[in-house]
């Protein structure tokens, strides 16, 4: 990095330090070459209880430390829409979780990102993150926890799920519905007997102990 350069987002780094206890957020500023830490404000430092040599010297690793593995892989997916983009003013919003130790619960927060500085090629070298968290009494923090159980039951079971034959996923659905064997018989013009049995081996391929099972199968993976 070039003098000119490097003092040019010392000062912009300068500015948010002028304005970040006036914030009700959490102030980041990333390195994309090798998604560290250049900056970051109090409150975050405070909150994760640690100071920002630490993190500096963590480079990307402190993502693994801070934050819910999956929520870095949703936010890395959805990066390069960031910085393909040709909007100037383009921010990315998402959803993350963040905690300052392994003791502690999870907290939601609600972040944006946009592209902070550029180099002389008009290139995007540093981004700029502001996180507001979301107190655990929220209506939407029940909401965010059931959907990332919910994810999280989907990447489990994709493979087992795949598994079923296009019939079985009809009969998972109609048997989530609450419908019986006889029931789902008529409706798809099968004898009574192969349904149970196409009950019998889904049963089996979803280890599934009661229908309640079969019933979060069938949300999840959107059947009803």
């Amino acid at each position: 990095m070039d003098q000119t350069y490097h003092h040019l987002l010392q000062e912009q780094i300068k500015l948010l330090q002028g304005i970040e206890h006036r914030l009700p957020i959490i102030v980041v500023v990333h390195k994309l070459e090798d998604k560290s830490i250049a900056y970051m404000s109090d409150y975050g430092l405070k909150t994760l209880k640690t100071t920002l040599p630490e993190l500096i010297n963590l480079g990307a690793a402190y993502q693994e430390k801070y934050f819910n593995k999956d929520e870095i892989a949703d936010y890395s997916s959805l990066l390069p829409d960031l910085l393909n983009s040709t909007e100037e003013d383009k921010i990315l919003t998402y959803f993350q979780q963040a905690r300052s130790s392994a003791d502690e619960d999870w907290t939601w927060y609600l972040s944006s990102s946009k592209i902070f500085l550029r180099d002389a090629n008009s290139n995007a070298t540093h981004i700029i993150t502001c996180a507001a968290p979301i107190g655990p009494k929220h209506q939407i923090t029940s909401k965010m926890n059931r959907l990332l159980d919910e994810n999280s039951f989907l990447r489990k079971n994709q493979a087992v799920f795949a598994s079923l034959t296009k019939r079985e996923k009809e009969i998972l659905k109609f048997t989530a519905l609450g419908e019986t064997s006889a029931e789902i018989a008529n409706r798809l013009h099968i004898a009574e007997q192969t349904a149970i049995t196409h009950r019998r081996n889904i049963r089996a391929k979803l280890n599934a102990q009661s229908n309640y099972d079969f019933t979060r199968f069938a949300q999840a993976f959107n059947l009803i």
